[in-house]
C-alpha cells in the first residue's frame, strides 16, 4: 500500500512550557514489516506528555519528536512480515483494513503513527473512538494498578489523591466497585461535587482542610490500606503519616514534581509497601495487552468504568497548548482530548 510521503504532527524541538509545542508538517511514519499503520481520530491528553515536553522523561527520538502517548484510530496498513502474519497471537485479534485499535505508543498528536501491533489494544465497534483514546491509558493503569500494585478489596479504604482528575475518577469508581471505602482529594468544591457524584465516599478540600488529620479522623486513627498518589513530590512525606501498618502506597505520577530520593528505611516504621507502576510493564507482551485489552472493553460496556470528557481541543498549535496548560493548572475535571480528523 502507498501511503503519503507527509504527515502533520505536534512536534517538540527543544523541552520546556507549552511554548514548544509546535504543528509541523514531518516525514510519514517508518513502516516496519511487523507494524500496523493507524490514522488516528482522537488523542488523549495526559501528564505523561507533558513529562516528555519539560524533559522529566526522555526520548531516543531526536529532536525535532512528535509527542503523545494515547490515541485511537483506525487500522490503514496491515504487517507485512510473514512471520507476523503466521504468529497464533497476531491471527487471534483478526486484523484486517478498518479495525479500530488503541495505543500507548510515543508520538499520537499525529495524522498516522506506524507502530508494533504486539502493543495495539483492540477496539471493539461498539466503543466510539473519542471513548477508546479518553480511556486507555487511564482505563488500563486503573484496572492494573487495583489488580496488580495493590489489590484493592471489599473493605478497604483507599485514599486517592485528586480524585476528580481523569485518572482519580476511574480509579474511584473501579474501588468503588470493588467495595471499597474510598478517601478522595481536590482543590475546589466544583470538583469535589463531581467526585462526589461519581462515588467518593469523602472528599477532602486539600487547600481548605488539613488532609492528614481528616484522613485519620475517618479513619479512626489507623490510616488507609492503600494509597493512590498521583501528585508526587508535594505529598509524598504526608502519605507517610495516612498509610495504616502494612499498608501500600503506590505512585502514579509527580504532577507537582518528582519524588526527591530517600532511604529505604523510611519503610520500617509501618512495614510500608512501595509501588511505582507503570501499564506498559503490566500489559508488557502480547497476551498482556489483549487481557487488559478485553478487561478495559468489558468495564466500559458494563459500566464498572464511565469517562466524563472536559474538552476536545483542535489539532492545532494553539490548541495543544491550550490543552497542556489547561491541564497542568488544575482548571479541569475529567479527561481531555485532541481531535485529529474527522
Amino acid at each position: 500500500m502507498s501511503y503519503p510521503t507527509s504527515t502533520y504532527a505536534i512536534t517538540i524541538a527543544k523541552t520546556g512550557g507549552p511554548e514548544v509545542l509546535e504543528k509541523t508538517e514531518i516525514p510519514f511514519p517508518v513502516v516496519e514489516p511487523g507494524h500496523l499503520v493507524v490514522r488516528i481520530d482522537y488523542a488523549g491528553v495526559n501528564f505523561i506528555d507533558v513529562y516528555f515536553r519539560q524533559g522529566i522523561y526522555s526520548s531516543d527520538k531526536p529532536f525535532p519528536f512528535a509527542i503523545g502517548k494515547e490515541g485511537a484510530g483506525t487500522v490503514v496498513g496491515l504487517p507485512t512480515d510473514p512471520a507476523v502474519l503466521d504468529d497464533i497471537e497476531y491471527m487471534e485479534r483478526e486484523y484486517k483494513i478498518g479495525s479500530r485499535v488503541s495505543m500507548e505508543y510515543l508520538g499520537t498528536y499525529a495524522e498516522y503513527v506506524s507502530m508494533p501491533w504486539r502493543t495495539a489494544y483492540p477496539v471493539p465497534d461498539s466503543i466510539p473512538a473519542r471513548i477508546a483514546a479518553a480511556t486507555l491509558i487511564q482505563g488500563v493503569s486503573t484496572i492494573s494498578f487495583m489488580e496488580e500494585a495493590y489489590t484493592v478489596k471489599k473493605g478497604d479504604i483507599i485514599l486517592i489523591h485528586t480524585v476528580a482528575g481523569g485518572l482519580g475518577m476511574l480509579l474511584c469508581q473501579f474501588a468503588k466497585s470493588r467495595g471499597a471505602t474510598v478517601i478522595g482529594t481536590t482543590s475546589t468544591k466544583e470538583k469535589a461535587e463531581f467526585a462526589k457524584k461519581n462515588g467518593a465516599d469523602h472528599v477532602i478540600l486539600y487547600k481548605d482542610e488539613d488532609t492528614v488529620a481528616r484522613v485519620l479522623e475517618i479513619t479512626n486513627g489507623e490510616g488507609v490500606y492503600a494509597i493512590y498518589d498521583g501528585v508526587g513530590k508535594d505529598t509524598f512525606e504526608s502519605d507517610f503519616r495516612m498509610i495504616r501498618r502494612k499498608g501500600t502506597l503506590v505512585s502514579v505520577g509527580n504532577a507537582s514534581g518528582a519524588v526527591p530520593p530517600f532511604a529505604p528505611l523510611k519503610l520500617v516504621e509501618k512495614n510500608v509497601k512501595l509501588v511505582r507502576p507503570t501499564m506498559g510493564n503490566y500489559a508488557y507482551t502480547p497476551s498482556e495487552v489483549l487481557y487488559y485489552a478485553k478487561a478495559l472493553s468489558r468495564h466500559l460496556l458494563d459500566g464498572t468504568l464511565q469517562t466524563f470528557i472536559h474538552k476536545e481541543y483542535p489539532f492545532t498549535t494553539e490548541g495543544v497548548r491550550e490543552a497542556h496548560t489547561d491541564l497542568t493548572t488544575g482548571k479541569t475535571i475529567g479527561k481531555l482530548l485532541i481531535k485529529i480528523s474527522d
